[in-house]
């Protein structure tokens, strides 16, 4: 390392920044955690995400304090606090909501969210609480995820589509009626006629025990029993 540094003018390896750098070490290896996580579930805000949010925080906490210490003159918080509106715009990028309906990305936010406050602990000198923040929001990722799946919690929307030779309106409100009996609502409800035929498409959002209570209710239906069912995106 030494025999590098000689090469950069000015440079001197100081304890001060030598804790610097491991501030930066932990944020990279905690943020990483986090990200591989979300990797594994193939989430759009993956390790290199996760990794690079909890190290930028971390830097930006650093230069905050450096800088404002350096000249002596505005408040060692100011770039720091900057850093939640930031990452609050970045959270709502990631949250998109489908056009046949259902709202995704929820989790991916509030994660990205977390792990720009473990990066700032961690700029702050705060390991205890960085580290104990990372595992707390691993486990629940993947023990609650876990949960959701074994259980039947996991919201999901799935896309029906009813093909028949019965008046439109008639299927449209047979359709409402059934869906309303379950407690749920039609979304994105669409009408066509192919080959001189009715075809009604509509998705329902709700967990898989619900879709299935949804699709023995459609079967006993006289107008609406022939549909076909596709499994839509799951709901963040």
């Amino acid at each position: 390392m030494n025999s590098i540094l000689v090469f950069l003018p000015h440079f001197a390896w100081t304890p001060v920044l030598r804790q610097d750098v491991l501030r930066l070490l932990l944020a990279a290896a905690l943020g990483g955690l986090v990200g591989l996580e979300r990797e594994l579930k193939h989430r759009p805000a993956g390790l290199r995400t996760n990794m690079s949010i909890c190290f930028g925080a971390a830097l930006f906490t650093i230069l905050s304090t450096e800088l404002a210490g350096e000249f002596g003159l505005g408040d060692h918080t100011r770039i720091a606090a900057q850093i939640i509106p930031g990452i609050g715009f970045i959270g709502a990028g990631s949250i998109l909501h489908a056009r046949t309906g259902g709202v995704t990305g929820l989790t991916t936010a509030a994660t990205i969210f977390v792990v720009a406050s473990v990066g700032m602990a961690c700029g702050g000198g705060l390991y205890g609480l960085a580290v104990f923040a990372s595992v707390l929001i691993f486990i629940a990722l993947r023990v609650l995820g876990w949960a959701e799946g074994q259980f039947g919690l996991k919201a999901l929307v799935m896309n029906y589509c009813v093909t028949s030779d019965k008046p439109v309106a008639d299927l449209v409100a047979e359709a409402h009626t059934v869906v309303e009996q379950q407690g749920k609502e039609l979304i994105g409800l669409r009408v066509s006629r192919p080959e001189g035929k009715q075809q009604l498409a509509f998705s329902v959002d709700g967990t898989r025990r619900e879709q299935k209570q949804l699709m023995q209710a459609l079967h006993r239906s006289e107008l609406l029993k022939s549909f076909e069912v596709k499994t839509g995106m799951e709901v963040e």
